[in-house]
């Protein structure tokens, strides 16, 4: 039990880290994590509930090296400053229609 609150834990630090400054990308990625716990709480199997803490932590490593937050510049156009976590990781440039929709 102790190991999966950690999982959690460890997930919804690696969105507000990801998402800082992105209030709607927070409360829906808090969200989706809580679901995704609360769905499987009851879980009593402790191969499912391995294969589930893996995921979580294979999620905080997706979230933490695998998405770049772009940020509107003061010249109209967005940003992106991946950090030394990004290095190698190739980095897919989101539609005009999913920007838009984010701000």
């Amino acid at each position: 039990m102790g190991e999966a609150v950690a999982a959690y834990r460890a997930l919804l630090r690696a969105t507000r880290r990801t998402f800082a400054g992105d209030s709607l990308m927070l409360s829906q990625s808090a969200a989706e994590v809580r679901r995704h716990f609360d769905e499987h709480r009851d879980e009593t199997d402790e191969t499912k509930i391995r294969e589930h803490i893996d995921g979580a932590r294979e999620a905080v490593h997706f979230v933490s090296n695998m998405i770049v937050q772009a940020k509107l510049s003061s010249r109209g156009t967005y940003e992106v400053k991946p950090e030394k976590d990004h290095a190698g990781a190739t980095l897919e440039v989101p539609s005009e229609e999913i920007l838009k929709k984010s701000v």
